[in-house]
């Protein structure tokens, strides 16, 4: 079994960063492909990034590449999502997602882990 708890969430200017954080329990971490998803008010849970179990390869969505960069410690057992150019779309729920030597690419059904979420609220 696998907890994942995300923090960093807060409210931010237009043109700000915000780093998040997810932790996961247990030593499995590096056989974790992690992932970023988040979900806008009235909208459907979205991709935003993943970061391969090995390798470190990475994916992101049209509407964040450029701007957000996933990254892992695996010592840490944490999963970071760097932002930055914040604007007011990217206001949501952010939750990280894991799954066992999962793809980058893989659907948001074939996650098995999830955290609760952290908001990120981006204010003109």
């Amino acid at each position: 079994q696998v907890q994942l708890v995300e923090s960093g969430g807060r409210l931010v200017q237009v043109g700000g960063s915000l780093r998040l954080s997810c932790t996961a329990s247990g030593r499995t971490f590096s056989s974790l492909t992690m992932g970023w998803f988040r979900q806008a008010p009235g909208k459907e849970r979205e991709f935003v990034a993943a970061i391969r179990w090995i390798g470190g390869s990475t994916y992101y969505a049209d509407s964040v590449k450029g701007r957000f960069t996933i990254s892992r410690d695996d010592a840490d057992n944490t999963l970071y999502l760097q932002m930055s150019s914040l604007n007011a779309e990217d206001t949501a729920v952010y939750y990280c997602a894991a799954e066992f030597y999962g793809e980058i690419t893989a659907p948001q059904y074939e996650y098995d882990y999830w955290g609760q979420g952290t908001q990120v609220t981006v204010s003109s």
